[in-house]
């Protein structure tokens, strides 16, 4: 008889998540258990009481996902989690802190697919904004476009000080280069626009960061794309559900929350079955969510 499949959701977090515990149910997980604020030190042994407690079968059956609300955390998490592996007694270990890893990849991946349908190209090059720069999403979009070519720079909304500090700090950690500007005003937001291809909105709910104004003086701006769902919305004229459509007044077109949400879902939902499925073991962070997330469009 198979045994069940069994979830452990560790998070540095007081709650788990109710949007992952969902996610694992539909992916096809019988058991979830949830583990909460962990500290990093605490996870090694976590790991071996879950690889050590069901013998080398039916350890293939339980896997890990790691969750939270920093994405530093969630990746030193997960690297403690690998080292913590004793062969044959391994699992696959998921990172994807608040959704910010699945998001960022479904934000990169719309935002490729409307490059080359429109402008016959991918991100080797661009000059890439990111406006709401120092949360978890904002973070990770700005790795994975520094990964993949392109040229990044973190925008100020407030404090450019704080911006400076996150942008070396992801400089030196991923082995990349990512810049920064200030963007608290209406003219310092118009100066960075006017060289910036890609601009990327990931500040929080119910903030904007972009007007039409703005954005119609950039002669450059090929795409805008937006995480926020709440109105108002980050970027001005980018409706929720837009996949690559228009915006009106400009030369870009613009990606929406939704049209970003339906991609996070779908690639969440693939990196859990494909850990549930494979024969492997499978460390997956926010560059895997974005080759899972290029894969379903």
């Amino acid at each position: 008889m198979q045994k069940v499949s069994i979830l452990h959701l560790i998070t540095a977090a007081k709650n788990a998540s109710p949007f992952d515990v969902n996610m694992a149910y539909d992916a096809g997980f019988d058991k979830i258990m949830p583990y909460t604020n962990i500290e990093l030190k605490e996870v090694t042994a976590l790991v071996q009481d879950a690889i050590f407690s069901r013998g080398p079968s039916g350890v293939k059956r339980e896997h890990i996902f790691i969750g939270g609300r920093d994405i530093d955390i969630a990746m030193d998490m997960l690297e403690t989690a690998k080292k913590s592996m004793v062969p044959p007694f391994e699992v696959s270990v998921f990172a994807d802190p608040s959704g910010a890893f699945t998001t960022a990849a479904g934000m990169m991946a719309k935002v490729e697919q409307h490059l080359t349908k429109n402008f016959g190209g991918d991100l080797t090059g661009k000059n890439v904004s990111i406006f709401g720069a120092t949360g978890p999403v904002g973070g990770c979009t700005a790795v994975i476009a520094a990964k993949y070519g392109a040229n990044v720079k973190l925008v100020a909304h407030r404090s450019l000080v704080d911006v400076q500090i996150r942008a070396e700090a992801y400089s030196k950690r991923y082995g990349i280069e990512v810049g920064y500007a200030d963007g608290s005003t209406n003219e310092l937001k118009i100066e960075v626009l006017e060289n910036t291809e890609i601009a990327l909105c990931a500040a929080a709910a119910g903030v904007r960061v972009l007007s039409l104004e703005q954005m119609a003086l950039s002669k450059n701006l090929k795409i805008v794309a937006d995480v926020n769902a709440v109105p108002p919305t980050g970027a001005e004229g980018v409706d929720v559900n837009a996949d690559g459509i228009a915006i009106q007044g400009t030369s870009a077109f613009g990606i929406g929350a939704l049209c970003i949400g339906n991609v996070k879902y779908i690639t969440q939902h693939n990196l859990l079955k494909q850990m549930l499925s494979s024969q492997n073991r499978l460390y997956l962070d926010f560059l895997s969510a974005f080759e899972m997330a290029r894969e379903s469009l």
